[in-house]
């Protein structure tokens, strides 16, 4: 008798689904597809020869923590440079804030083991970071979903649902995925004094932070939390801090590294450390002391500033093109950085069914929907920009602006 999958597969499976990116992007992988589908980082901006180097020097040189079994919270020179890189933005930590992940997904996924049972509420933006839904949904939580408005995360719907206690608010801040939108300072202060007042924990995931291409600085949740606790620059520690920080290097250097980082307390980073021991024991050894070399050799703020003025020149592109070739009706947003854009097409339309068109015009998008973790966003979808030339981008645009004017007909 052979043996029957169905009945062995465990109860969450039910809840899961692959990513729609994902499953798009095989269609998009096409070499006459225009695809403003995938938020990669542009693959011209690697550094390559620097990598070439690092690795013949840890190789040559720390061949024993290149290549061996390593601690599950990660390389400590890497996470004492981590350390000092927040340090200098006014964020109070050790190292012992700090540990390594095999990129910001898996600190996604550890959040959601040690925090999420059953049934718990989860707070997160309207729409949200498919993966991360991804994630908590494997856990088998219930979503409170906060819309967003222009100044980020809306205030009396974050209050609400504060006020039903979820395990966690999981907020991206800057250059959210999938909008593009910037919470601004004040949101963000009242966001962080909030949910102190309310006794819930913000998980900020912060992978595009270093992107701005446009406009001022803002301090991360983790920084304006730490503010609070005086203590904190005392004894140079994040403490007692509401905030679990996650940054990564898969837009700043390159995300075959798999290389991320999560920033909380001493007692919060144990618990994510133990969850990581049954998941893959620790992080890429040769990527960490790689990335660690590549920061001492004061490479990273040049790298990112390369990314930051390509990034600049595609995103205004494409708003150039939208305004020349999208009809009226249709909204964008306007980011400052990061990889993407988020359209709003009129009420009534689907964004779905734009797809079959818009692959026969030869270019590929991100319908809305996925990104909405209690259903909604049929009439959005999201565009990227980081991969494509501005001369590529406009083409693009002007297909998808036809298809989208032969919908609204």
């Amino acid at each position: 008798m052979s043996v029957d999958w169905d009945t062995l597969y465990a109860e969450r499976l039910q809840g899961m689904t692959t990513s729609v990116i994902r499953d798009i992007l095989k269609v998009a992988q096409a070499p006459d597809i225009i695809s403003m589908a995938g938020g990669w980082p542009e693959a011209a901006l690697f550094p390559v020869e620097q990598f070439r180097e690092v690795a013949e020097y840890v190789l040559s040189e720390q061949p024993e923590a290149s290549l061996q079994y390593g601690l599950t919270d990660g390389y400590r020179p890497l996470r004492e440079k981590i350390a000092a890189m927040y340090r200098q933005r006014g964020v109070p930590i050790s190292v012992d804030n700090v540990a390594i992940t095999s990129g910001s997904q898996q600190a996604l996924d550890l959040a959601a083991r040690v925090f999420i049972d059953k049934g718990d509420p989860v707070l997160v933006e309207e729409p949200s970071f498919i993966g991360a839904l991804q994630s908590f949904t494997g856990f088998q939580c219930r979503y409170l979903t906060v819309p967003l408005d222009e100044e980020g995360v809306n205030l009396e719907g974050f209050c609400r649902a504060c006020a039903q206690k979820p395990k966690f608010a999981y907020l991206l801040p800057t250059f959210q995925n999938p909008t593009g939108v910037t919470m601004s300072l004040a949101r963000r202060q009242q966001i962080v004094d909030l949910a102190a007042e309310a006794g819930v924990c913000i998980l900020e995931d912060d992978p595009y932070g270093q992107l701005r291409f446009e406009g001022d600085h803002l301090p991360s949740l983790l920084a304006l939390n730490a503010q609070q606790y005086p203590e904190n620059g005392a004894l140079g520690s994040y403490i007692r801090g509401d905030v679990i920080h996650l940054g990564t290097f898969s837009k700043t250097l390159a995300p075959g590294l798999r290389l991320a980082w999560a920033i909380s307390t001493p007692e919060i980073i144990g618990k994510l450390v133990m969850a990581k021991q049954g998941a893959d024991l620790h992080t890429n050894a040769l990527a960490q002391t790689m990335a660690c070399e590549f920061m001492r050799r004061g490479w990273l703020p040049a790298q990112i500033a390369r990314i930051r003025e390509t990034y600049r020149v595609r995103a205004a592109a494409m708003q150039e093109a939208i305004a020349e070739f999208f009809p009226a009706g249709v909204q964008t947003t306007h980011p400052q950085g990061g990889l993407f854009l988020w359209v709003t097409l009129p009420e009534g339309m689907n964004a779905v069914e734009l797809l079959p068109e818009a692959a026969a015009h030869k270019v590929a998008f991100v319908p809305g929907a996925p990104f909405f973790a209690n259903g909604g966003g049929e009439n959005c979808l999201r565009l990227a920009y980081a991969t494509m030339e501005p001369e590529v981008i406009r083409e693009g645009i002007r297909r998808l602006g036809e298809v989208i004017k032969a919908h609204m007909g």
